[in-house]
């Protein structure tokens, strides 16, 4: 039976949701118990994010294979596992969920439900570290999809657990959490105008990815429509 659109996109909505909440609300809670320990803060910030990543593909992978970000379903509508009208609107309800999951979590601290980050992330080291974060988490779901899609989960989120170490801008690689953390002046934000920057690289390294796994993986449309988790059915076209 098909998964109708609309269950797709409330699931994107809702797991994008979830998924910012973890990030900006761990962020929150990690510089409060830190005391002033920035490494502390990050580590509980990453446990928390990567853990909630695995959960949350688990649970919403099934119904609309849980893309949970704009450079995830590009790519999968460059190799047509999504169609493009139903790409832009995975894209939009990700961003709502994004801003949506934001809110929550400052409600929850008792914070202002928005307001904008002041924290710099600029300069072409931390549009280096976003193109490779991105580029690294696509070829993560573009090389674990095609084999064994139950692993993606579990890849995606220890990928993400690392590359929040290993990347200079602590690896945000997706335009909707981007968004909604600069909504965000807490431990997990961005500046406003910093953002635009990230996106770009979280583009490009998406497309980058995406085309270097056609070169390596000739038959990768094959496996698009189960990007990332193997779901019910593509939306209807």
């Amino acid at each position: 039976m098909k998964t109708s659109l609309f269950r797709c996109l409330v699931a994107e909505f809702l797991g994008t949701a979830f998924l910012v909440a973890a990030v900006v609300g761990s962020g929150v809670m990690g510089e409060r118990l830190a005391n002033g320990n920035v490494a502390v803060a990050l580590l509980a910030n990453t446990i928390a994010t990567g853990a909630a990543l695995v959960a949350i593909i688990l649970a919403f992978g099934p119904i609309s294979g849980a893309h949970l970000n704009p450079a995830v379903t590009l790519a999968d509508a460059i190799e047509r596992g999504l169609s493009w009208t139903h790409a832009s609107q995975y894209a939009v309800v990700q961003i709502l969920g994004g801003v949506t999951g934001a809110v929550a979590a400052h409600l929850m601290f008792g914070l202002p439900p928005i307001f904008l980050s002041h924290h710099v992330r600029s300069g072409p080291a931390q549009f280096l570290s976003e193109f490779i974060a991105t580029f690294g988490l696509v070829s993560v779901i573009w090389g674990c999809s095609r084999a064994r899609a139950e692993f993606v989960p579990f890849a995606v989120g220890a990928y993400i657990t690392a590359a929040y170490w290993f990347t200079a801008s602590t690896s945000f690689a997706n335009p909707a959490v981007t968004i909604a953390r600069s909504l965000s002046g807490t431990f997990a934000g961005i500046r406003p105008a910093d953002a635009p920057l990230f996106i770009l690289a979280q583009v490009l390294g998406a497309v980058a990815s995406t085309f270097l796994f056609r070169w390596l993986v000739p038959s990768l449309q094959l496996t698009a429509k189960e990007v990332l988790v193997a779901h019910e059915s593509d939306p209807p076209r």
